[in-house]
């Protein structure tokens, strides 16, 4: 097995794919990919704070910070006073953001299957999924979301 060709096609495929559900997002719901990924650990993470996005999307905090002003900006979400941490805030979805939240989660489940679902099996998909989460936990882990059927 040529490592560098899988690498090549890993991170192709990888870029296509963001590329690809961006595109569907943005025409159809307003909303590029990137603010998209940030909201969904919003809604997921409860308490959620910038380091939390952060960990999660496997990105910078400053980068993190800059993304969540950027939602917020546009009614999205909002910072409110970390009741456990008086040095930090949470970030929670305003009542605008989950509803385009949920509209953009509809779009964003469509082109993965288009994508990946209609091409690989079950099996396929799990098989595929189980090897990303052993790469992922060997290079860093922390904070692995594991996928689950």
């Amino acid at each position: 097995m040529d490592l560098k060709l899988l690498f090549n096609d890993l991170v192709r495929f990888e870029t296509e794919l963001w590329n690809a559900v961006d595109a569907r997002l943005r025409a159809e719901v307003g909303l590029p990919m990137g603010n998209f990924d940030v909201m969904r650990v919003v809604e997921r993470v409860v308490p959620c704070r910038v380091h939390d996005i952060a960990r999660e999307l496997s990105i910078t905090v400053g980068g993190t910070s800059k993304a969540v002003d950027r939602i917020e900006a546009l009614g999205h979400c909002e910072r409110r006073a970390n009741p456990d941490d008086r040095r930090s805030s949470v970030i929670v979805l305003t009542p605008a953001g989950e509803r385009l939240l949920a509209d953009a989660t509809g779009v964003f489940e469509a082109e993965l299957d288009v994508r990946l679902g209609s091409v690989l099996s079950a099996r396929a998909l799990r098989d595929f999924a189980g090897a990303l989460v052993e790469l992922r936990a060997a290079g860093n882990g922390e904070g692995l979301v594991r996928w689950q059927e």
